[in-house]
């Protein structure tokens, strides 16, 4: 499996906006409006959510995940002196499920190994699957509000 990450470039607005799409297509379609509506509100929460990362995250590093080349996510960390902060890690749906989010996950425990900091992140609390998938990493949770559970690994220390 080659997976690879190259940097975010502006131009790759319409990747981010289909990765971010695919991610909320299920739930927005099961409202009931017709795709143009779908669409316009999913550009719209997209924008936003741009503008808080933009915002939120200034120094964060943003890449673009590859899978053979071709363009299959993103993924948003924060480095900061007292942690790691995984912000966003987002496939479109034709790649998950391949082990890319762990491989990716395992790149980001190592590092925080190495550098002796906790990875933290925050995980919906309706997504389930990654949930299961943060705590067989051994992400323990360390608080949740109305939307999202906080979630940290600490470096394994010998």
């Amino acid at each position: 499996m080659e997976i690879t990450l190259r940097p975010y470039h502006p131009e790759d607005q319409e990747i981010l906006f289909s990765v971010y799409a695919d991610t909320r297509r299920g739930e927005v379609s099961a409202w009931g409006w017709n795709p143009a509506q779908q669409d316009a509100f999913l550009r719209m929460q997209f924008m936003a959510q741009k503008r808080w990362y933009d915002d939120a995250y200034a120094n964060a590093d943003h890449q673009i995940i590859c899978r053979g080349g071709q363009p299959a996510g993103r993924i948003l960390v924060q480095r900061d002196a007292d942690c790691i902060r995984l912000i966003d890690i987002a496939l479109l749906g034709e790649y998950r499920g391949q082990g890319i989010g762990s491989f990716l996950l395992q790149a980001l425990l190592e590092e925080s190994a190495q550098r002796v900091v906790p990875l933290r992140l925050q995980v919906h609390r309706s997504n389930t699957g990654a949930r299961r998938l943060y705590t067989r990493l051994g992400f323990v949770q360390t608080g949740e509000d109305d939307v999202y559970c906080q979630m940290e690994r600490s470096p394994k220390l010998d």
